[in-house]
């Protein structure tokens, strides 16, 4: 009976009846309309019956496919789309099997066309939204076959591109088909990830090739702007786009990979390309991620090519910046950290010549100059990123980058022998320059914030050291932080104006947290600017950074106590020049008179004392004509006019500190202040330095005279500075502060262990002599006036003396009384 039924067409069974109806005799004819609507209407109509012909389908399929007929494969592909596309009945799941067994048939033919159409066929079934959930499907086929067909390497460019094409769009369909659904295989699985991610790169890599081939625009055709590069950027921005929290480090790890395989951080341009996709089609609050991963993937390359590393910091700065304006999270003194470790070992790299330390026959020997070059990038990573941030943020990273300067102190142990010196410089100047590019920019109302007293006593440590380089430095880092209202570029070159209005500077009043902060650090200040004016090193730019820190001193946070001591200052700088006690050299001396003309002369326009501006006026018009040496133009030029003879300079040539302060004191200004001379403080860190200075000296026996002869008629000479009277300063310093601390430790001990009674006596005796002390002022400085009811008495010599009746014991009249 089952073989009659197999012979007789009329005994099959009427789905098969009704699918083998839909293949013309002539498969050019293409499919009969007629028949597939009644193909669809049965299916529709019994849906129990669609697995059976889904399978019958691809049986036939499978046959053409072998007998080479693929006009009638064209067919049942698209009888099976059509079928997908009008079904959603709970039976689906196996008809979709048969479906996804046909297109698997076709993607593993040889033939182009065949790969193409069941490309085709997949990304419309991928379109489609199930009603019913699969358990048991599989992609995994699907993702190594589509990222197979992205690396295709046809020998005809047209076929090549149209397979690389459908491979794109295959794993396209299969993002879509599987990352929302979670009963399908985790598609963000490394093993996909690392399948699909480098797929869809290495066609985006291949862009500058595809643009080098590509005709003229007046001969391109109109779908020249679908290729495989933009397919392959839209792809990879919906697949990041989809990735959720826990996604991105399984998205973001074979990106590097690819980009460590094909040596693509060099050229950087691919890399920064593929990060600013990536960054701008993930959700925000997942930047910090990508950032993290970049971090960690540079400290795995720490041993690479500086070229390498150079390029990865590149790839973060731009990261970073575009992170910055969304959510940068927990990552961001993580990151300066991770750049200034990779700064300081880049710097032993180029000390030692290895990445080992030590030179070997198999070690690779380290070209200096792309070291200096990533140190350079890993720099202008630190400022581009530091500018995107908050106030806050950019003020703890500023504490936080000065906090790994190695300065040379008690508290700061550095490297020593000549490796170690050279290392520490070359931090530095490289941590310093990172904190000079982050504080370019930098806006804080309140200085008391912006420049906190751990980080400005730090800071100004660095301005004693004897590298000129590393002075310009912190001079450049304190102009920054002053300037808030971008005066700085007004006073790059050093001039005597006739009128500043030219300058056009923005000056507001002298805040109340400003006051609050000069008072606590001005001498400080000025102290660190004397020292460092009289530097035998200093250049040009040391000058003129010099002059832009008064000058900003001047405007942002001076009133009339701060500009009283400026002037002072500056005075006491060109009796530096004149007396000459460093022995300086010609052009120093006269870089400090134009220093000290160009800042009077600027002081005297902002007072605006006429008297005040005549004096700097004349002084300056005399030495315009006997002593051009002395003056801004002709010193800090390129070829500067020197004198030699600096030693008799007349009185004319210089601004006397007698005058000053008697045209300014007649307008209201501090005279006695004007007229003391200014000497710095000492302090321990001068005595912590290695340096040699005269002013340290001269303060030094200015408090030895002081603590011996208070008063100035019975002065006795000062004491003679040795070697032998410093060191026993810097013991007897220790000494002192060792025995404080240890009564203070005593005096804790003691409130911590001793008994109730024993403290409660200790304070009632202290409480006792206290109040006879102040029952003894009382006595004598209390005179009430005599009572009316005092009496009069005789003295021992005779003469009438009133006898008063203290106040608590006076009876006053009940008027008096509220």
């Amino acid at each position: 009976m089952y073989g009659v039924c197999g012979c007789c067409g009329a005994l099959r069974p009427r789905y098969k009846r009704l699918v083998d109806n839909i293949f013309p005799e002539d498969p050019e004819d293409g499919l009969v309309k007629t028949n597939m609507e009644k193909l669809t209407f049965y299916a529709l109509s019994a849906p129990e019956k669609l697995d059976r012909i889904g399978a019958y389908l691809s049986e036939r399929l499978i046959r053409d496919v072998g007998r080479h007929r693929y006009g009638y494969v064209c067919i049942a592909m698209e009888a099976l789309d059509q079928l997908l596309m009008a079904c959603h009945c709970q039976s689906i799941n196996l008809f979709v099997e048969s479906f996804l067994k046909m297109v698997a048939k076709l993607l593993e033919s040889e033939k182009p066309n065949l790969q193409i159409l069941g490309t085709n066929s997949f990304v419309k079934f991928a379109n489609i939204e199930e009603d019913t959930p699969s358990y048991h499907r599989s992609y995994d086929f699907f993702v190594s076959r589509f990222s197979e067909m992205c690396h295709s390497s046809h020998d005809d460019l047209e076929i090549k591109t149209k397979i690389r094409m459908s491979g794109i769009k295959g794993l396209q369909g299969v993002v879509r088909k599987t990352v929302n659904d979670e009963l399908q295989a985790n598609i963000w699985d490394p093993q996909h990830m690392d399948k699909i991610v480098p797929s869809l790169l290495f066609n985006l890599q291949h862009i500058e090739e595809a643009e080098s081939r590509s005709p003229s625009p007046l001969q391109a055709p109109e779908k020249e702007k679908e290729n495989p590069a933009e397919l392959a950027e839209r792809c990879l921005r919906e697949l990041l786009g989809r990735a959720a929290f826990g996604n991105i480090k399984n998205a973001i790890k074979p990106v590097l990979i690819h980009l460590d395989n094909h040596s693509l951080w060099e050229p950087k341009v691919f890399a920064t390309r593929c990060f600013k996709i990536i960054m701008y089609s993930i959700q925000p609050q997942h930047s910090h991620l990508v950032i993290q991963q970049l971090l960690s993937h540079l400290d795995a390359n720490s041993r690479s090519a500086a070229t390498v590393r150079a390029g990865i910091v590149e790839v973060l700065s731009e990261a970073a910046v575009i992170a910055a304006t969304g959510s940068v999270g927990p990552t961001v003194l993580e990151m300066f950290n991770t750049l200034l470790r990779q700064l300081r070992l880049s710097i032993d790299y180029a000390l030692t010549g290895s990445y080992d330390g030590a030179v070997s026959l198999g070690t690779k020997i380290i070209k200096e100059h792309e070291e200096r070059m990533f140190q350079e990038a890993v720099i202008k990573t630190i400022g581009s990123f530091a500018s995107t941030l908050p106030t806050y943020q950019r003020s703890e990273v500023i504490l936080f980058i000065m906090s790994k300067v190695p300065i040379p102190s008690l508290h700061h142990p550095v490297d020593t022998g000549r490796t170690g010196d050279n290392r520490n410089r070359l931090t530095q100047i490289m941590l310093l320059k990172s904190l000079l590019q982050v504080s370019t920019g930098f806006q804080c109302n309140n200085m008391m914030s912006a420049l906190p007293s751990n980080f400005l006593d730090r800071l100004l440590s660095t301005a004693l050291m004897e590298d000129a380089e590393i002075r310009l430095f912190v001079l450049e880092i304190l102009i920054s932080f002053i300037d808030r209202h971008g005066n700085r570029h007004k006073f790059s070159t050093i001039s005597t104006l006739s009128d500043i209005s030219v300058l056009k500077l923005k000056v507001d009043k002298c805040s109340r947290q400003d006051t609050v902060f000069m008072k606590k650090h001005s001498q400080q200040l000025y102290r660190h600017i004397y020292l460092s004016c009289k530097e035998e090193t200093n250049i040009q730019k040391h000058y003129e950074a010099l002059y832009g820190l008064l000058a900003l001193i001047s405007i942002e946070l001076a009133n009339e106590e701060v500009m009283v001591d400026l002037i002072r200052l500056v005075l006491a700088v060109q009796d530096v020049a004149q007396v000459n006690e460093e022995n300086l050299p010609a052009y120093n001396r006269c870089a400090l008179y134009a220093l000290g003309a160009a800042y009077l002369n600027l002081i005297s326009q902002l007072t605006t004392v006429p008297a005040f501006c005549q004096h700097i006026h004349e002084v300056i018009e005399t030495r315009k004509k006997e002593a051009p040496y002395m003056l801004p133009e002709d010193v800090f030029v390129e070829r500067p006019r020197l004198s030699q003879n600096l030693d008799g300079v007349v009185i004319e040539f210089l601004f006397r500190q007698s005058k000053i302060s008697e045209v300014l004191g007649g307008s209201g200004y501090n005279s006695d202040r004007l007229c003391l001379p200014y000497i710095p403080q000492l302090t321990d860190e001068d005595r912590l330095s290695k340096r040699k200075s005269i002013g340290e000296t001269i303060s030094l026996q200015v408090e030895v005279e002081s603590r011996n002869s208070p008063e100035k008629e019975e002065r006795v000479p000062a004491e003679e500075i040795t070697y032998e009277t410093l060191k026993k300063a810097i013991v007897d310093s220790v000494a002192v502060e060792e025995q404080e601390r240890e009564r203070r430790r005593q005096v804790v001990e003691k409130f911590q262990k001793a008994p109730f009674e024993e403290i409660a006596a200790h304070c009632g005796a202290r409480a006792s002599l206290l109040q006879s002390k102040l029952n003894q002022i009382f006595e004598i400085t209390i005179r009430p006036p005599p009572s009316p009811s005092g009496t009069i008495i005789t003295a021992a010599y005779g003469q009438p003396q009133n006898h008063s009746i203290p106040v608590y014991e006076m009876k006053f009249p009940d008027l008096c009384v509220y």
